[in-house]
C-alpha cells in the first residue's frame, strides 16, 4: 500500500489516567499504548505513518522514533480536525489515500485497516468511515443517513437531537480519506460546536455533499476500543493477551493456564514448549522446541535452548540457556549468564556475567559474577565469586573438570586449574594449578570439656 499514508492522533494528555506520564506512553504488555496504532500500520503495509504529538511531545518522538515514522506538533489541542490540519506539511507530497486513526487504540488489527483501505479505494469515496453497531452506543458520535441511506454526516452525541441518539451506527474515529483533497476539507471546518473545537467529524458532511461518502461496518467492536483509564488499559491488556495466547496455541505451544499466563508480542516460541501457570515471557526472548518453562517463571530478553528446563520461580533475564540445561527453582540468570548444553543452575544459583560450561553444575545457593567456568566441574553449595573489591570488577576463571567444595569464596582475580579441587571452607585467592588440591582455612582446634566448663559459669 504505497499509495496509503497513516495519520495517527496522539497529542492528548488523557486526564483520565491520573498521570504524569502521556497517556500515549503508557505500557501496555511492555510496549508503550502509542506502539500498537503503529505497529498496525506497518503491518498493514502502510508506506508513511506521521503521528501528531503534543502533550510531551519530546518524550514520545524519543521513544518511539522510527525511520518511517514522521512526527507533526500540535502545541495546542483544538480538536481533532486541527490535529489533521497540523500533518499537511509533513505530506505536503503526497497523494492518495489517508487512514486516520487514534493513538489510544491498541487493538485495532492491520487487517482492518487494510481492508478499509481497499474499500475506499475501490469506492471513488472522498471520505470512509470505519463504522459499528455497539450494544450501548452512549458517548459515540452517531452517523446519520438520508432516506436513501447515503452516509450525510457525523454527529457527536452532545450534539445530537433525541432522533440522532438513537441510531444504533457509530463512529470509531476511524478513516480513510482522499489526499489532497483532506487538506481543503479541514480548511473549511469551523468550531461552531458546544466543544468549541474543530471536529474532523464534520469532513464527512463536506463529502457528502458530493455524493461520495461512505462507510464499512465493523464487526467486532472490540477492536476499536480506546484506552482513556488505567481501567481500561488493563481491559486492553487481557484482551491483547487472550489474542497472544490462542495463536500461540494455535501454532503448537502448550499453555497450562492461559489466563495467567503473559506473554509479550516479541517474544518468540517454537512448537512443544510448555510454559506453566503464571509465567511473563517479555521483551525479545525466544524459546526452542520442547523447552519447558514452570510455574512463576520470568523471562525477558532471552535465549531459551532446545529441551532446556526452568524449575519454577526462576527468573532469567539477558541471558542464554543451552539446550537441555535446567535453571531453578529460584534461580536468577542476571545479564551476560550464559549455561551451555546440559548445565545446571539450581536452587537459588545467581549468575552475572557468568558462563557455566558444557554439564557443569552449580546445584544450589551459588554466586557466580563474573566467571567463566569450563565442561564438567562441579560447584559446591554456597560458593561464591568474589568479583568487586568496591571500585573495579574482576574475573575468575575455573577449568574443565574442576570441583569446588562447598562454602568456597574465590577471590578475583583468581584461577581453578582444570581437574583442580578446591577444598570445602576454603577461601582461594591464588592460582590452583591444574589437577592441584586448593585448601585454605584455619586449622581446626578441639577444646576438650567446653560445654562442662561453660555450664560451671553460668552460660545458658
Amino acid at each position: 500500500m504505497n499509495d496509503v499514508v497513516a495519520i495517527v492522533l496522539a497529542a492528548g494528555k488523557g486526564t483520565r489516567m491520573n498521570s504524569d506520564l502521556a497517556k500515549v506512553l503508557h505500557p501496555l504488555l511492555g510496549r508503550p499504548l502509542l506502539a500498537y496504532p503503529l505497529a498496525a500500520c506497518r503491518d498493514a503495509g502502510v508506506g508513511r505513518i506521521v503521528a501528531v504529538v503534543g502533550h510531551q511531545a519530546d518524550r514520545v518522538r524519543e521513544t518511539l522514533a522510527a525511520p518511517d515514522l514522521t512526527f507533526a506538533l500540535q502545541a495546542e489541542q483544538r480538536g481533532t480536525g486541527h490535529a489533521v490540519a497540523v500533518t499537511r506539511d509533513a505530506l505536503d507530497d503526497f497523494s492518495g489515500t489517508a487512514l486516520i486513526l487514534c493513538g489510544d487504540v491498541p487493538l485495532l488489527r492491520p487487517e482492518t485497516l487494510a481492508h478499509l483501505a481497499d474499500r475506499h479505494r475501490a469506492s471513488g469515496d472522498r471520505v470512509t468511515v470505519l463504522s459499528m453497531a455497539p450494544a450501548d452506543p452512549t458517548g459515540y458520535g452517531r452517523l446519520v443517513r438520508d432516506a436513501d441511506g447515503r452516509l450525510r454526516a457525523i454527529v457527536e452525541e452532545r450534539d445530537a437531537d433525541d432522533a440522532q441518539r438513537a441510531v444504533g451506527e457509530v463512529n470509531t474515529g476511524t478513516y480513510a480519506v482522499d489526499v489532497p483533497w483532506l487538506w481543503d476539507a479541514v480548511a473549511g471546518l469551523a468550531a461552531d460546536n458546544s466543544q468549541g473545537e474543530y471536529y474532523l467529524t464534520d469532513i464527512v458532511a463536506a463529502a457528502a455533499r458530493e455524493g461520495r461518502a461512505g462507510s464499512v461496518l465493523l464487526d467486532d467492536p472490540g477492536e476499536v476500543m480506546g484506552v482513556n483509564s488505567r481501567v481500561h488499559l488493563a481491559e486492553a491488556s487481557a484482551v491483547l493477551r487472550d489474542r497472544i495466547n490462542r495463536a500461540w496455541m494455535e501454532a503448537g505451544v502448550t499453555l497450562e493456564d492461559p489466563a495467567s499466563t503473559w506473554i509479550e508480542p516479541g517474544v518468540e516460541l517454537e512448537p512443544d514448549v510448555v510454559v506453566g501457570p503464571a509465567c511473563r515471557l517479555a521483551g525479545t526472548s525466544r524459546v526452542a522446541a520442547g523447552a519447558r518453562i514452570e510455574t512463576g517463571c520470568v523471562v525477558t530478553d532471552s535465549e531459551i535452548g532446545p529441551g532446556a528446563r526452568l524449575k519454577p520461580y526462576s527468573v532469567v533475564g539477558e541471558a542464554r540457556v543451552g539446550p537441555g540445561a535446567q535453571v531453578g527453582p529460584f534461580a536468577h540468570l542476571r545479564p551476560g549468564a550464559v549455561l551451555e548444553d546440559d548445565a545446571k543452575a539450581g536452587n537459588f544459583v545467581e549468575m552475572k556475567k557468568a558462563v557455566l560450561g558444557r554439564g557443569s553444575k552449580a546445584s544450589h545457593l551459588t554466586y557466580l559474577g563474573d566467571a567463566a567456568v569450563g565442561p564438567g566441574a562441579n560447584i559446591g553449595a554456597g560458593t561464591i565469586t568474589c568479583n568487586y573489591d568496591g571500585v573495579n570488577k574482576h574475573a575468575t576463571v575455573i577449568g574443565a573438570g574442576a570441583f569446588i567444595g562447598s562454602n568456597t569464596a574465590l577471590v578475583a582475580p583468581v584461577t581453578v586449574g582444570a581437574g583442580a579441587t578446591v577444598a570445602a571452607g576454603s577461601t582461594i585467592t591464588k592460582h590452583i594449578p591444574d589437577s592441584a588440591l586448593g585448601v585454605a582455612r584455619a586449622k581446626q582446634r578441639n577444646v576438650e570439656g567446653w560445654s562442662e566448663k561453660t555450664a560451671k559459669k553460668g552460660g545458658g
